[in-house]
């Protein structure tokens, strides 16, 4: 995103006072410079202990019209803003003083930010900025949201967006450089719609917004202080946000991400799925590599004329099952891949006490529902299709069980060993025989169909 190769931090301070979009709260914020590799990072000087939370997708909470930040008791609200203009102007390492929980709101825009980071001035630092650059598409599909981000050199943005009925559909697409993010970006405010008011209002949110700080879309009019910044002012916005939100990774960025109708919460959950990519290349290798080949002089059983080998790759920790499987808690049933042999995989799941429907099923009883036994079987079935390249970002709809028996109760303690071996596969449909078993004993069995679609 920047030539810079170096690290870069604030010169020196600067400070700004207003109030907070959402709180409404009098707030004074300090930008000040941190030594290399300490992130951005925001510090409550009015809370005991001054706590610091650092930005990064890990200390995410609410997304609901803004993105916040939480860790332990202390929050910070509305931080996208001044992340994007961190990101934006190439500052790696900066720490953010707040007296109040949300960053004063300026005009509804990076732009007050961006002057903050001018008037303090960049240092360059020792140490090497390390970009990070996507390795293979992501895709994210939320509700109304698409995203993608695709391998690219540099950062680049296209998005298109739109209310529910259409209304100012706008596309723009940019190369974030720091000329471009001054000039094209920082200055596009914040907006909503009229009809929205209302349950902002209701909800405690808005308490400082006004016309001094967004603009208020009511039917086809336009209210705002002063003209329109850009003709698509509202989709410029969006990208502002995505900026800030990627952010959150932890490293600039290098992707294309096409993004239609964005939010925070799609924004920071492709940040969460960037950040898995980034965690775990060997990851990737195994489960999109071709097997690597015996080595010469060991027994196979057969020779090159017997036909290929069957695949066999190590396991999977959590971190590859969640690169994999679109399912999250309190539904994702698999914690290891265990093994895989060509059209066989083992995996476990670890029933313990804290599995949330323990407290229904049944209280002074537990047991683990059957059903979620077989969820378990197409999960770990739709792992064995879903690595294979072609189905990359795909989802497995479970369609159908057959043959399914349940031999005994599965209870906390036990840990299940989830046995699948595929037996058909064809196209988008794949059927497979199941076996779920707690010390050596088999406690449930099937045959499941399921099929792949389009995220």
């Amino acid at each position: 995103m920047h030539g810079v190769s170096q690290q870069q931090t604030l010169s020196g301070p600067a400070s700004l006072s207003g109030v907070g979009l959402h709180g409404g709260n009098r707030v004074q914020m300090t930008f000040l410079p941190a030594p290399p590799n300490a992130g951005i990072r925001f510090r409550r000087i009015d809370l005991e202990g001054k706590p610091e939370i650092e930005a990064h997708v890990d200390h995410v909470g609410d997304t609901t019209r803004s993105t916040s930040l939480a860790r332990g008791s202390a929050r910070v609200h509305t931080v996208e803003h001044v992340l994007a203009a961190f990101a934006g102007c190439g500052v790696d390492n900066a720490v953010v003083e707040l007296d109040a929980g949300e960053p004063p709101i300026g005009d509804g825009s990076a732009q007050p930010y961006v002057r903050m980071i001018e008037e303090a001035g960049l240092q360059p630092q020792s140490e090497a900025r390390t970009s990070y650059s996507v390795t293979e598409p992501i895709e994210l599909v939320m509700g109304d949201t698409t995203m993608v981000a695709l391998p690219h050199d540099r950062l680049k943005i296209t998005c298109t967006n739109a209310d529910r009925t259409g209304r100012y559909t706008q596309v723009f697409s940019v190369e974030v450089t720091s000329e471009t993010w001054v000039r094209e970006l920082a200055p596009a405010r914040t907006f909503c719609f009229f009809e929205e008011i209302e349950a902002l209002v209701k909800n405690g949110l808005i308490r400082g917004g006004s016309l001094e700080n967004a603009v208020i879309i009511r039917d086809d009019a336009v209210l705002t202080t002063e003209p329109l910044r850009f003709p698509d002012e509202f989709v410029r916005h969006k990208m502002l946000d995505i900026v800030g939100d990627l952010s959150l990774v932890g490293r600039p960025l290098k992707a294309h991400i096409v993004a239609v109708r964005p939010g925070h919460g799609p924004n920071c959950e492709l940040a969460r799925r960037i950040v898995e990519q980034m965690r775990r290349p060997e990851v990737a290798m195994q489960a999109f590599a071709p097997p690597p080949r015996p080595a010469q002089g060991t027994s196979s059983g057969g020779s090159e004329a017997d036909g290929p080998r069957p695949a066999v790759t190590g396991a999977l920790d959590i971190m590859g099952v969640l690169k994999l499987l679109p399912h999250r808690y309190p539904f994702l049933m698999v914690d290891r891949v265990v093994k895989v042999e060509g059209n066989r995989i083992v995996a476990l799941k670890n029933v313990t006490m804290n599995e949330p429907y323990f407290q229904g099923h049944f209280p002074g009883h537990p047991i683990m529902p059957g059903v979620l036994q077989l969820e378990a079987m197409a999960q770990v079935a739709g792992i064995l299709m879903l690595r294979q390249a072609e189905h990359s970002g795909k989802l497995a709809y479970f369609m159908s069980a057959e043959s399914v028996k349940w031999r005994r109760p599965v209870q906390p303690g036990d840990q299940l060993i989830i046995d699948v071996e595929l037996t058909k596969s064809r196209g988008k449909i794949g059927k497979a025989k199941g076996v779920c078993s707690v010390a050596g004993e088999t406690v449930s069995e099937a045959e499941v169909t399921f099929m792949l679609t389009e995220g």
